[in-house]
């Protein structure tokens, strides 16, 4: 019974520390949602979930072996980056999507940081992200716009 238990006790608190990271990454998902159209609502809590699995199963499997933790955060870290390279387009000189790319590697860095238990990391990482794309943004096209096609601006 006692077996049973703990294991019961490890499941609420992985699926708690899954559930943070999937809400925490909900506003920049909608935010690149509403603005790119292209990925957003369900990528991004995917990429913060699977980053927090990752973690916390290799958290779960090697428990006192530090460069162990870093390699799988490094490889973890690596592999979003090609998720992320997906969103990036380039259209003859124009590059568009690299703002999308980098907050899939950030939603990724707020799922690791909520499988270590530090949520006040996971908090601002997604609040920097959501407010650097929603507010940033117009004052960017702002600059862009004042003196420069539409097309010259490197980031829409």
């Amino acid at each position: 019974m006692d077996w049973w238990q703990g294991r019961l006790e490890q499941l609420l608190f992985n699926a708690i520390k899954l559930a943070v990271a999937f809400l925490l990454a909900l506003p920049i998902a909608w935010e690149r949602e509403k603005s790119t159209h292209s990925i957003g609502l369900r990528t991004f809590p995917l990429v913060a979930v699977a980053s927090c699995g990752y973690v916390l199963t290799a958290l779960g499997v090697i428990e006192s072996d530090e460069n162990a933790k870093a390699r799988i955060i490094q490889g973890l870290m690596g592999g979003i980056g090609f998720i992320g390279g997906g969103a990036i387009l380039k259209e003859g000189v124009n590059v568009r999507g690299t703002a999308t790319a980098a907050s899939v590697w950030s939603t990724g860095a707020l799922g690791v940081a909520v499988a270590y238990a530090q949520y006040e990391v996971a908090v601002l990482i997604s609040a920097f992200n959501y407010a650097t794309l929603r507010f940033l943004t117009p004052i960017e096209k702002r600059m862009f716009n004042s003196g420069q096609s539409s097309q010259d601006h490197p980031e829409k």
